[in-house]
């Protein structure tokens, strides 16, 4: 799917936001899930360099502009129902602010 048939057919939420998963390229773990609108998208695909869309400061951050942990895209996909975005990136230095190499650390016990 082209670039901007893709951007057209994402099912965007209310707030024009759409769920972003980043996953290690080499590993397949799951590093990390942010929030992309369009501009972040169109961003990321133009540069390579991640961008997300803080909620939290309501504007546009790029991965890794301050702490150096960038993620550099290697290929993108949607999912079945249009609503989220799996990307695929190069990791520098650990993906969560905690300092920890996936935001996805606190094990619950089953």
């Amino acid at each position: 799917m082209d670039q901007s048939a893709m951007l057209d057919s994402i099912k965007w939420n209310d707030q024009g936001l759409v769920p972003a998963i980043a996953q290690d390229a080499d590993t397949g773990e799951v590093l990390m899930l942010a929030w992309m609108n369009r501009e972040a998208l169109q961003k990321t695909l133009a540069t390579r360099d991640v961008t997300y869309y803080s909620r939290s400061r309501q504007c546009l951050w790029t991965k890794g502009e301050t702490s150096g942990n960038r993620q550099r895209l290697v290929s993108i996909f949607l999912d079945c129902d249009m609503d989220t975005v799996l990307m695929k990136v190069k990791q520098t230095g650990p993906a969560c602010h905690t300092g920890n190499r996936t935001c996805f650390f606190n094990e619950i016990e089953v």
